[in-house]
């Protein structure tokens, strides 16, 4: 690559470190030792890399040309504009359609080419070339060129554009997040966009962003064709246009989403596939039930109970992700009784968070403490865990003056999430712990769409949610969930600590990673105190596929191209 390194060499290098712990050792015993991104340090294998468990029945097999994969998942998507959610179900389709200026490794949040093929960034870290393929088209034949790039840019960073829809109710939390806030912001860091030529573009920063190269390859940025913006307007979000290797066809609201191969894809050979098949199937088991018929050929979403089972079982394959997500129970800080740091604080304490990754998740996670996965940079190991004691909750319960108890909602999922396979169960002991301490908790239920825009707007008291890193940074976390700005979006617990801010600022600005790192680590500390959610478990999650499945590489961030899955015969 054109890199000019003097500045950045240290950040991707640390970016290596981080994850090079991770591994890929197919052992499916999960008492092994985690090491970076949930994977177990025996065998260490490549940087990042998701573990592939189980039988390799099938990967020496010929694959057949083309074919329909079905691929089954909890939940449907809620928008397929990227850039207008936050929804891993919405990513997990988006991925195939549409592509980011730069990409992840297969298996690894390791930068590499995209729609850019190469790049260039100046020695003071405040311009970022880059170069951009050429004889690419959008699936409505209309050309990829620097100016489709800007368009989509604008469109996320103004929301005065014709195209950022907020009359129509979108927020493009991730690019606010991402970027340090919209057009006109003080914080925004992109400053102008210039259109060199056709197909090179520089992006020009008012101050560094220690992690910009990374955003650029998230996939809430990919490139939506502008003829289509233009066409559907508001309802892009269900009519996606992009360069990927499969166009969109068809969607029918919790059922189903339908893609097929684009005959015309920028890489010669890919899709390997004709179709791929979204489908909804709300609970666990009857998905495993429909692999095992055949219905489906892959399915997320596993409960780990059932991993020891599909490795043995033949024609299933058993897959590990890498550990890179946690869930939580989110407090509503801005309402009454969560509002008093008190409540918050014997809340955790009341939760028995072993019991429920004893119960629910086979070993296969660990006890949380920071809202961070342990093997990000700027992990805090000397943040004080909340341990269980109901002695303790009941304490502070008195000394906020309910020591006679209190009544509260508790919302949960209505799906099955990486980081949490079995919401309904979660809650319910989330539910027995608090009684157990005087707090009477009532279980809410949404859809999942409704959850999500109602946990955002902040309807609810307490909540069950949890996040999955996309871009291997620690700001991704901490700032998406905690950062004042983000109240109302991603920022679900509505928390603000002006000192937090501050620290999670710095650490977006610096470009020094061991800078970073320390700022980080402040920040978890006073977030602790704060106490704005109770952390619960780091899971690896589980999945399974048919033995017929191959070259299927499940990425850290939950969602991977399907471009390169082959179906044998």
């Amino acid at each position: 690559m054109k890199w000019k390194v003097s500045i950045f060499m240290a950040f991707m290098l640390s970016i290596v470190l981080v994850l090079a712990a991770c591994s890929g050792d197919g052992s499916a015993d999960p008492e092994a030792t985690e090491g970076d991104d949930g994977g177990t340090e025996e065998n260490a294998g490549e940087e990042g890399e998701a573990e592939s468990e189980g039988s390799s029945e099938g990967e020496g097999e010929a694959a057949e040309e083309g074919g329909v994969l079905v691929f089954a998942r909890g939940g449907d998507s809620e928008s397929l504009d990227p850039g207008s959610t936050t929804d891993g179900e919405s990513s997990r389709v988006t991925r195939q359609i549409l592509e980011s200026l730069l990409d992840f490794e297969k298996d690894s949040f390791e930068i590499r080419p995209g729609l850019a093929h190469d790049w260039e960034v100046s020695d003071d870290g405040l311009s970022y070339t880059f170069y951009l393929e050429e004889g690419v088209t959008f699936h409505d034949g209309t050309p990829f060129n620097a100016e489709a790039v800007k368009t989509n840019f604008e469109r996320w960073s103004d929301p005065e554009h014709e195209y950022a829809f907020t009359d129509d109710g979108y927020v493009y939390a991730m690019y606010g997040t991402m970027f340090g806030g919209y057009k006109g912001d003080e914080g925004h860091v992109i400053e102008s966009i210039n259109v060199v030529n056709d197909h090179e573009i520089e992006f020009v920063l008012s101050q560094p962003l220690g992690f910009f190269l990374q955003n650029m390859a998230m996939s809430y940025f990919a490139i939506t064709s502008p003829a289509a913006l233009e066409e559907h307007g508001a309802a892009i979000n269900e009519n996606p246009v992009g360069t990927g290797p499969f166009k969109f066809v068809s969607w029918t609201k919790d059922d189903s989403i339908v893609l097929e191969k684009f005959e015309d894809y920028r890489v010669d050979g890919l899709p390997k596939l004709d179709e791929v098949v979204f489908e909804v199937i709300p609970d666990n088991a009857a998905r495993l039930i429909a692999l095992r018929s055949g219905d489906i050929d892959i399915m997320d979403g596993l409960n780990p109970d059932d991993a020891a089972v599909v490795e043995q079982e033949e024609g299933l394959k058993l897959y590990t992700r890498a550990e890179n997500n946690f869930g939580y129970v989110g407090f509503h800080t801005q309402k009454p009784p969560l509002d008093q740091v008190e409540v918050r604080q014997a809340i955790n304490y009341a939760i028995d968070k072993q019991a429920i990754a004893d119960a629910l998740y086979a070993g296969y996670a660990t006890v949380a403490k920071n809202p961070l996965p342990p093997s990000y940079m700027g992990y805090n190991e000397d943040t004080e865990a909340y341990e269980y004691n109901p002695e303790r909750a009941q304490e502070l319960l008195a000394e906020a003056g309910y020591e006679d108890g209190l009544e509260i909602d508790l919302w949960t999922m209505p799906v099955a999430r990486p980081y949490m396979p079995d919401p309904e169960t979660v809650a319910q002991i989330v539910k027995n712990n608090l009684a157990d301490v005087g707090i009477t908790a009532t279980i809410v239920r949404h859809e999942w769409a409704p959850y999500l825009e109602k946990t955002m707007q902040g309807e609810h008291e307490m909540f069950i949610l949890g996040w999955s890193g996309t871009n291997g940074d620690p700001d991704y976390f901490l700032s998406s969930l905690l950062h004042g700005s983000n109240v109302g979006s991603s920022n679900r617990t509505f928390y603000e600590n002006e000192e937090v801010d501050e620290l999670l600022d710095q650490a977006k600005r610096a470009v020094d990673q061991e800078e970073r790192a320390e700022l980080y680590k402040e920040a978890q500390a006073l977030i602790s105190e704060d106490s704005p959610m109770a952390t619960l478990v780091h899971s690896r999650p589980v999945l399974a596929t048919s033995s017929d499945v191959l070259n299927y590489v499940p990425h850290p961030s939950t969602s991977e191209s399907l471009a390169e899955v082959e179906l044998a015969n």
